[in-house]
């Protein structure tokens, strides 16, 4: 049997977030025909990806490919999903679960992100919030910087990181650090994959520095995303292959 590609994403409050993981875990199944396609969640949201490779245990299977529905590899992406693969491999005899790389900066993600700013009034005096999660883990911020740094020479606007907690600059300490560059205008591109509390946040935060700031729709709607999930399944597929743990 094809290894099932487990999807996971971390899960919210907010019912809008599950609800687009399962329209991209759909899009994901339309290609990927050959390979059961299940969508999960490490919290807050049903089902845990735990459950679900149980059940995929207990169906038969002895191979499963976890693909992280995560931007960055910070907390969640290291500390978490491991422990609770880790749960689930050791009440499992023989059971074998291959992480992918989560989904990252991955250049068709930036296209997508890139591609929601097209329908934003071109002023002059515009500045550009690459809004992000955030993190305390400082590599995963410092390549959402990394990504403002290069979307400011690509686009010729200043642009400038904000995320919604656990670091600095949150969005209005990155307002007012794009207002100290002559912005007067605020456009919010999203570095999330599905709506939900913090991106609401972020938008509320924006109209609050600029009330015609212009708010870009997260990612996950794009098919382009779907791409990106089936291609880290594959490359885990190949590593498994490779490692001869399935044939």
């Amino acid at each position: 049997m094809t290894p099932p590609l487990v999807a996971v994403a971390h899960g919210s409050r907010d019912p809008r977030s599950a609800a687009t993981v399962r329209a991209l875990v759909d899009v994901v199944r339309a290609q990927a025909p050959g390979a059961g396609v299940h969508e999960s969640f490490l919290d807050l949201s049903e089902p845990r990806v735990t459950d679900v490779l149980r059940e995929l245990y207990a169906s038969g299977h002895r191979t499963a490919v976890v693909v992280p529905l995560l931007l960055g590899s910070a907390f969640h992406a290291r500390v978490d999903l491991p422990a609770l693969i880790d749960e689930v491999v050791s009440a499992c005899p023989g059971f074998r679960v291959q992480v992918s790389d989560v989904l990252g900066a991955d250049p068709a993600l930036q296209a997508v992100a890139l591609d929601r700013l097209a329908a934003a009034p071109r002023h002059r005096g515009t500045g550009v919030l690459l809004s992000a999660v955030g993190s305390s883990n400082a590599a995963a911020n410092a390549v959402v910087a990394s990504l403002a740094a290069r979307w400011e020479e690509r686009l010729g606007l200043p642009v400038s990181e904000a995320f919604a907690g656990a670091t600095q600059p949150d969005i209005p300490a990155a307002a007012a650090r794009l207002r100290s560059r002559g912005a007067r205008h605020l456009v919010v591109a999203s570095w999330f994959l599905a709506p939900g509390l913090l991106p609401d946040r972020i938008a509320r935060l924006a109209r609050e520095a600029d009330p015609d700031a212009f708010i870009a729709a997260p990612l996950a709607d794009d098919p382009r995303v779907a791409d990106v999930v089936v291609a880290r399944y594959a490359t885990a597929v190949t590593a498994l292959l490779r490692a001869g743990q399935y044939a």
